[in-house]
């Protein structure tokens, strides 16, 4: 026999085999996520001026905007 406590014990209710394994595996899933960090993500780069071409002023220049 082992020392180990048991990961889930019922304390009220009589749940069957079928619910026990639901949260073994949501408990399992949850403990084996990854840990967030609180580091912040790197930033975009959707609006960096090396991804937008030059606008052109002048008579036209809203046709020139969408290309």
């Amino acid at each position: 026999m082992s020392d180990e406590q048991p990961l889930l014990r019922v304390v009220r209710g009589n749940p069957d085999d079928t619910e026990l394994a639901v949260l073994t595996a949501v408990v399992s899933a949850i403990a084996a996520a990854p840990v967030r960090s609180d580091e912040p993500a790197a930033p975009s780069r959707w609006g960096a001026p090396q991804v937008r071409s030059a606008l052109r002023p002048g008579p036209g220049a809203w046709q020139y905007s969408f290309r």
